[in-house]
Order: structure tokens, then C-alpha cells, then sequence
């Protein structure tokens, strides 16, 4: 019997006021995470959470060893949750992910977490290129502002950028379609 899974990815403390790379709307995200949990749980489905750790002695964040890299304590994490490390941001990428998929029977992939640019883009990619038939909540996930050649781009400019470009292999929803 296949079955979806949820993947929240990277929502860490690094990534929350205070943090060494405090991301726009990373507050809202959590909250819209959490109702996802919430029906996951009620549903008996399983969630698997992705931790990224920097291999690199003083990274600029997420360093081994420090608060910033811990799970948010506002997730619904408990001692037997499903909790795979990364360290790149394919979450795909040299870990234990694929393999987890295949022992829970999962098919589709429900998609959240942080940076949407950067780890939920890729990891996304990769669950389209596998077939997980990812979907991907817009208001689930966070980004930040990022810079080129003198030029900013705003967060929620690379965000609007980024779900668009998420269109053409995923399915793309606000938590409120995905809960109706």
C-alpha cells in the first residue's frame, strides 16, 4: 500500500530572529508547518524531518555542535520521529532519504520547510526526478533576499520566483487548498 509522507526541511534555529541567517517569514512557515504535522499525525502518515549540518569547521551557520543547528522546538519532533542529517542541500544527496521512502512504501511527497531557493528547490527537483510526485506548500516554506552583481532581489520577489519555477514539476498549493 503507497502512501504520502511529509518532508520539513532544514527548520532550524539558525533560520529564526536571532539566528546567524534569519530568514523572511520563517515564523509564518513553522506555524503552516505545524498544521501539516498536525494532519499528518491525525492521519497516521508518516513526516520525516531533514537536519542540515555543516561539515565545515566555522561554518557560517548550521555548525556542528551549536543552538543554531538544533530542529526548532516548535516542530512536533518526538524521540521516535523520523530525523535524517544532510550536508548538502539536496536532501537526497548522500543520505538515508530514497532508502527511508522505500521502507514506508511512500509514492508522493508533501514539501515544506527551508531556504525555498536553495535546499526545498533541490530536494524538490530530486523528488520529481524519482517520482515522488512532490507537492510543494507555498506558505510552508521560507527564503531570504539574495544579491548578484550589485542588485538585490527581495525575499518575497525569490520566493514568488521560486514556487513559479516550482510549477513546472510540482504541484504548487497554499496550506489552506492543501487542507480543504
Amino acid at each position: 500500500m503507497s502512501q504520502t509522507a511529509l518532508l520539513v526541511i532544514d527548520v532550524q534555529n539558525d533560520y529564526f530572529p536571532q539566528g546567524k541567517m534569519e530568514l523572511f517569514c520563517a515564523e509564518q512557515a513553522l506555524k503552516h508547518i505545524n498544521r501539516l504535522e498536525d494532519l499528518f499525525i491525525k492521519r497516521e502518515q508518516p513526516i520525516i524531518y531533514i537536519q542540515h549540518i555543516a561539515n565545515q569547521p566555522n561554518a557560517t551557520f548550521f555548525e556542528a555542535g551549536t543552538q543554531g543547528v538544533a530542529l526548532h522546538s516548535g516542530l512536533r519532533v518526538k524521540i521516535d520521529s523520523i530525523v535524517i542529517e544532510k550536508h548538502y542541500p539536496n536532501s537526497f544527496f548522500q543520505t538515508t532519504l530514497k532508502a527511508e521512502l522505500e521502507r514506508l512504501n511512500v509514492d508522493k511527497l508533501v514539501i515544506s520547510g527551508m531556504m525555498t531557493h536553495m535546499c526545498v528547490d533541490a530536494t524538490s527537483r530530486a523528488a520529481a526526478e524519482f517520482a515522488y510526485q512532490p507537492t510543494i506548500i507555498a506558505d510552508a516554506t521560507a527564503t531570504r533576499q539574495l544579491s548578484y552583481s550589485g542588485k538585490t532581489v527581495e525575499a518575497e520577489d525569490v520566493q514568488t520566483a521560486c514556487l513559479s519555477a516550482f510549477q513546472m514539476f510540482s504541484q504548487v498549493v497554499s496550506i489552506e487548498d492543501y487542507l480543504k
